[in-house]
């Protein structure tokens, strides 16, 4: 058996379509596509399908991916193009590659991802200030929930870059790179640490991050690299 990597974006109404349901319409494509994808044993076979990082419902993204064990062989030149047709408009397949035997999960892999996030509420000066209050503090707390229990928790190493881009039509738009690994930040979770008095307008995940041999790449090798990033200063 051998497995592949796909990349594709979603954007538009189907933003506010779930991650587990945008599981379940790859699954749909999947058999309508007759594809040779792996099942699990057991009363109930599942496609051995595994996706990376969830998006949250009302967010946008170029970069996201799902792994597929596959038990015969594929076109990958022509998947692209099949797939996204059997999906719904605002989901389109971009790329394919095989993954290398033994790879680490999505999951496991991608350590910080790349946002555009508009924030209503603040002028572009403000959110400047507040900003670099931010970028120059030794800590940044928040709270959390865990379990049913509060927690606090410092997430400043989690910020890798965070700078204001400029206005939109309706805010400003910040752009940043959020770690997920040992110290994560969600960019709801940003918003609401800069001010109370944002708001979280549209936001767009641009790319995910994997470190390997010490340099920042995609998780399908290839479509762009960069350097290793630390905390932001």
């Amino acid at each position: 058996m051998t497995s592949i990597r796909i990349r594709f974006s979603k954007e538009g109404k189907v933003r506010f379509v779930s991650h587990r349901d945008v599981a379940r319409l790859f699954e749909r494509a999947i058999r309508k596509l007759r594809f040779p994808v792996a099942y699990s044993e057991g009363f109930s076979p599942r496609p051995k399908v595994s996706f990376g990082l969830a998006l949250s419902v009302g967010h946008e993204s170029d970069a996201e991916y799902l792994d597929v064990r596959l038990d015969g062989p594929v076109d990958l030149e022509v998947l692209p193009a099949q797939m996204t047709a059997a999906l719904p408009v605002g989901i389109t397949v971009h790329g394919v590659e095989p993954l290398d035997a033994g790879a680490p999960s999505l999951q496991q892999a991608v350590v910080c991802c790349d946002w555009q996030i508009e924030v209503i509420g603040l002028s572009a000066a403000e959110l400047t200030s507040v900003v670099s209050d931010v970028i120059a503090a030794p800590e940044v707390q928040i709270e959390r929930e865990r379990k049913g229990k509060s927690t606090v928790a410092d997430v400043r190493p989690a910020i890798l870059h965070l700078e204001v881009v400029g206005p939109t039509d309706d805010g400003v738009q910040l752009a940043a790179t959020l770690a997920t690994d040992l110290v994560s930040l969600r960019p709801n979770e940003l918003v609401g640490l800069l001010s109370p008095d944002l708001v979280e307008g549209r936001v767009r995940r641009t790319h995910q991050w994997m470190i390997v041999d010490g340099a920042r790449c995609e998780p399908i090798p290839g479509l762009s690299t960069g350097p290793l990033l630390e905390r932001a200063s």
